[in-house]
Order: C-alpha cells, then sequence, then structure tokens
C-alpha cells in the first residue's frame, strides 16, 4: 500500500508563487510515475504534470510549474510560480505502477487528499 499527503497549499494573490508537497510512504518502489492533478469547482480533473521518464506538463503550466523529485525524503514537488485566478483549484498528488509518461487520471494507482490553492485577482 502506496499513502500521498499533500501540503503546501493557500492563499495567494496573482503572481505569487506556491511549492506544494506530497510525502510518499509505503510501497513506493511500486510506483514508477508520479503526477500532479488539479480540480477546480465544477470541473472536470485535470492533468498538470508528471515526473518520470523526464518531466511532461500539461500546456497552461508550460513555463510557470516544475515538478520535481527528492528521492531521499519520498517526496514529490510542484513548485508554481505567475500564479493566476485560473489555478485556483485543489491539487492532488498521485502515482503511477504504468512506465512512460503517464498522464491520464485512470493510469493513477494512489491518491492523495489533495490541498486547495486559491490564487485572488
Amino acid at each position: 500500500q502506496v499513502q500521498l499527503v499533500e501540503s503546501g497549499g493557500g492563499l495567494v494573490q496573482a503572481g505569487a508563487s506556491l511549492r506544494l508537497s506530497c510525502a510518499v510512504s509505503g510501497r513506493t518502489l511500486s510506483m514508477n510515475a508520479m503526477g500532479w492533478f488539479r480540480q477546480a469547482p465544477g470541473k472536470e480533473r485535470e492533468f498538470v504534470a508528471t515526473s518520470s521518464w523526464g518531466e511532461f506538463y500539461a500546456d497552461f503550466a508550460k513555463g510557470r510549474f516544475t515538478i520535481s523529485r527528492d528521492n531521499s525524503k519520498n517526496t514529490v514537488y510542484l513548485q508554481m510560480n505567475s500564479l493566476k485566478p485560473e489555478d485556483t483549484a485543489i491539487y492532488y498528488c498521485a502515482g503511477s505502477r504504468a512506465t512512460g509518461v503517464v498522464t491520464v487520471r485512470n493510469q493513477y494507482d494512489y491518491w492523495g487528499q489533495g490541498t486547495r490553492v486559491t490564487v485572488s485577482s
């Protein structure tokens, strides 16, 4: 079993930065890819970024968000810069046993409880 716990969300103004963290515990060796998704009110959960064979980002995240992994701490990060009001959402960390670039929600096996990010204008 794998447990994922996100932290770092909050309320910020447009243009600010936040760094989200995802602490991973349990059978971490079973996971190949780690990713971040987000879900805004009234919308579907959408892909943000993944780290497996390199990093891959959704178009809206390119140039502003950076995913990274610290294997010594079993932690995954999402650095978010130049935040916009449309980035307001609950952000979820996820782990996948699939190989390759994993961007599809149903390819992820483990999920955290989410951390809320609110960006005011």
